[in-house]
């Protein structure tokens, strides 16, 4: 049974009557209205600079939907801490917030429940239960933050409702989870070559760019432990042609390396400042790879 956190006009206004009087809250006043009793005061029209570092953040922080995202229908990003994911929403449509199965709701907040209805389920059984947020949208031109706390993490959703776009469920990859379960399997097999077996998950240095074309099987991101390098595919990685990685060195000549995959991750037993993904003959898929903080080689012409 869906749980419901929608709560009426009514409800509100019986349990939260207005104050009139200074001291209290103002009144609510509709997006893109101003009150008809008081103008908006110096500081909210000249923000501070803090306010101005704050909105830069936040901008900064959002994931958008990616093409290269999509499984099926389904948007699925990449979790990372402190990321706002954008949800888009439509009237009339529910959208799914797919969590990790075996994941447990702590709490989930909405800064608008008024005009959203939020609520949750769940789908299958025992170790592969799995719960679901839906939420929907009461009109078009809506904008809100949901947060939804775990037992394992916190997400945090910029939600945004339209006339009739909406995703119509979306979900996370967990690199790290899937680092850490490979450093297992690798210490249980006592592989010759173990993977990440001295992992510290902490101290992954994300500061890598992806640029090129958008095929589908485009990286997710890649980082590095200090050691080794993990550049994450989509999930659709396993269906199809999976591209080969070649170095860029300084000159802009482009190697293969050694490399092995593991699950949807590339390993690569080394540090490098670029490198690209190819795949295709004549007309190459070309992919780029290259840490943010190193000057980028010059790419050769015909390399």
């Amino acid at each position: 049974m869906i749980r419901s956190l929608l709560l009426s006009s009514a409800m509100l206004a019986a349990a939260c009557p207005v104050v009139a009087q200074s001291g209290g809250l103002p009144a609510a006043v509709p997006d893109g209205q101003s009150s008809a009793t008081a103008g908006p005061t110096p500081a909210e029209k000249l923000p501070s600079a803090a306010m101005l570092r704050v909105r830069a953040a936040n901008r900064a922080a959002i994931q958008e939907p990616q093409t290269h995202g999509f499984l099926s229908a389904i948007q699925v990003y990449p979790y990372r801490e402190g990321v706002l994911y954008r949800l888009y929403a439509a009237p009339e449509r529910v959208t799914d917030i797919a969590l990790q199965p075996g994941e447990a709701i702590v709490s989930v907040a909405a800064g608008d429940t008024v005009r959203w209805t939020v609520g949750d389920t769940t789908s299958g059984t025992g170790e592969g239960k799995r719960v679901h947020i839906l939420v929907k949208p009461f009109a078009a031109g809506l904008r809100t933050n949901l947060i939804i706390t775990t037992d394992r993490r916190a997400y945090h959703l910029q939600m945004e409702s339209t006339a009739a776009t909406a995703m119509a469920a979306l979900s996370w990859t967990y690199p790290q989870d899937a680092l850490i379960a490979l450093r297992r399997a690798a210490e249980q097999e006592k592989a010759a070559t173990p993977i990440a077996t001295s992992l510290a998950v902490e101290q992954l240095n994300f500061a890598y760019g992806i640029s090129g074309d958008k095929p589908a099987w485009r990286p997710l991101r890649a980082f590095d432990d200090g050691r080794q390098t993990f550049i994450e595919f989509p999930a659709s990685i396993a269906v199809g042609e999976a591209p080969p990685l070649f170095l860029i060195g300084a000159d802009g000549e482009a190697a293969l390396v050694n490399y092995r995959m593991a699950g949807r991750f590339y390993v690569v037993d080394r540090l490098f400042g670029a490198a690209e993904l190819r795949l295709g003959g004549k007309h190459q898929q070309i992919v780029r790879i290259a840490r943010v903080d190193e000057p980028r080689p010059r790419r050769r012409r015909g390399s």
